[in-house]
């Protein structure tokens, strides 16, 4: 994958904000009519909501698909937009959204800007924002962001990754529940720290996490709250968690991860001027289009009548818009559509 973690710029045929399940079938759909894009999403992994929220879960109504996992959708669905080699801007949100020539009444060409200072220029734009901006609520610790990404992690996506790990897992949570469970057997020490001996989780799953503790299988810090992190060159060595009382313990670590909750929100997309309806961007049925030129909403962001909010219903939305983006990239060339067994894919 060919991604950026700093800020950059560029310029390119479509923009697409959100790397969730239907922004990356956007990439195909563009990329089998030629279009070069940009993939910009505020999480620093792919996936949408399916890496952060339910990377293991299983989905079962994806056609063909009887069963699959979300981070196994998200992986094909990579593989399928590979062949066009499309640039992914991850970790950075999309602040500004500006008409290059707005006295255009066609087709102006768009300015993304992105949160860092970087800007991509594009003749068009899809978003694929989900229910908008989604990004973890991070650790409010001094020093925390040395350690973001190398072995401080508010998203994850196999346990694999953690195997043979000392982890500790701080939240009350579905996230924090579900993971200490999935890493259970997996990660060599678990300790898990909460500052409440209530936890907002599904009752069942508390109950086996109790049973997984009083197995000696996992540690239970509670109730405590993390107060600092040690380690250098990004890598933890420990993590401190400590009492309203002062009482403290240190937590040997190589990995931290840091659930408490996902801030999900319209962001900066309600201030760009497009058509909303209850925090939805109101598109036409046969085109999604939005009322601003060039710009396009696919997937639960997307509002008209009659809308059935299924991953199903995105990935056709993708393909309309990808469809109707093409005459406004080249406004002199008939489009000949051809079904994908008859024009193939380039190789990867």
């Amino acid at each position: 994958m060919n991604k950026s973690s700093a800020a950059s710029s560029g310029s390119t045929d479509v923009v697409i904000i959100g790397a969730g399940p239907i922004g990356l079938f956007a990439v195909f759909q563009c990329g089998m009519l030629g279009f070069e894009c940009y993939v910009v999403d505020v999480l620093d992994v792919a996936g949408g909501q399916c890496a952060a929220l339910y990377p293991e879960k299983p989905i079962f109504d994806i056609p063909a698909y009887p069963t699959i996992e979300s981070i196994e959708l998200v992986d094909q669905l990579l593989a399928q937009a590979a062949p066009f080699h499309p640039h992914y801007h991850l970790g950075h949100p999309v602040l500004r959204l500006e008409p290059i020539d707005p006295a255009s009444e066609a087709n102006p060409g768009w300015r993304v800007g992105l949160g860092g200072g970087g800007e991509i220029t594009a003749k068009a734009v899809i978003i694929a924002a989900g229910s908008g901006a989604i990004g973890p609520v991070r650790l409010p610790l001094d020093g925390a962001e040395d350690f973001e990404g190398e072995s401080l992690f508010y998203v994850v996506q196999r346990k694999r990754d953690l195997a043979g790990k000392r982890v500790v897992i701080a939240g009350g949570g579905d996230s924090a529940v579900d993971w200490a469970l999935a890493l259970d057997g997996v990660a060599d020490h678990i300790s898990v720290v909460h500052r409440r001996n209530k936890f907002r989780a599904a009752p069942e799953s508390v109950r086996k996490m109790h049973e997984a503790a009083d197995a000696g299988r996992l540690e239970m810090v509670i109730p405590y709250q993390l107060k600092s992190l040690q380690g250098t060159g990004g890598q933890l060595e420990s993590v401190t968690a400590a009492t309203l009382d002062g009482d403290e313990k240190i937590l040997p670590a190589d990995v931290l991860l840091a659930f408490f909750g996902l801030a999900n929100n319209l962001g900066p997309i309600g201030e760009w001027g497009l058509k909303l309806d209850h925090n939805h961007v109101v598109v036409q049925p046969d085109s999604c289009a939005t009322n601003l030129p060039g710009i396009f909403a696919v997937g639960d962001i997307a509002s008209y009548p009659g809308k059935l909010k299924l991953i199903l219903t995105g990935f056709s939305e993708a393909a309309m818009a990808a469809h109707a983006i093409h005459p406004l990239i080249n406004p002199d060339q008939e489009l000949h559509f051809e079904y994908s067994t008859t024009k193939g894919v380039p190789a990867s």
